[in-house]
C-alpha cells in the first residue's frame, strides 16, 4: 500500500470520514463472535488518501476461518457504502498474532470479560 503524507490539514478534513469509516466497519461482524470487528481489534491500520481512497490492513481471530471471504467481502462493501469514499483495498495480515489483549473495552464489556 503505497501511503502518501498527510498534512494537519489534510487529516483534519479527512477526520469525519475516518468517524463514517470506523461506523461503517462496526456494522461488520465476526461470524463466531457477537462482536464487531473493529472492537474486536481486527483492524490493525486504516487509511484514507486525499483522494479518498481506503486502505485497511485486519486479521482474523484464527488464520483458519472459514467465513473469511465474506467478511472480507462484508468489510469492502460496507466501507465502499460511506459517502465520499472511492474505494477500500483491503491487506490481510497475520502478524502480529491476533489476541484478547486487542479487544476494546466495548467488546470486553460484550463477551463479559474482566476489564483488567
Amino acid at each position: 500500500m503505497n501511503q502518501e503524507v498527510l498534512t494537519a490539514e489534510d487529516v483534519k478534513a479527512l477526520e469525519p470520514l475516518y468517524n463514517n469509516v470506523i461506523l461503517a466497519l462496526k456494522q461488520v461482524y465476526d461470524p463466531e463472535i457477537p462482536v464487531n470487528i473493529y472492537d474486536l481489534g481486527l483492524i490493525y491500520e486504516l487509511y484514507i488518501s486525499k483522494n479518498h481512497h481506503v486502505s485497511i490492513k485486519m486479521t482474523f481471530t484464527a488464520p483458519s476461518c472459514p467465513m473469511a471471504d465474506e467478511v472480507l467481502a462484508d468489510v469492502k462493501q460496507s466501507v465502499e457504502d460511506v459517502p465520499g469514499i472511492e474505494s477500500c483495498e483491503i491487506e490481510l495480515v497475520f502478524e502480529p498474532a491476533w489476541d484478547r489483549s486487542m479487544l476494546s473495552e466495548e467488546a470486553r464489556l460484550e463477551l463479559g470479560l474482566d476489564l483488567e
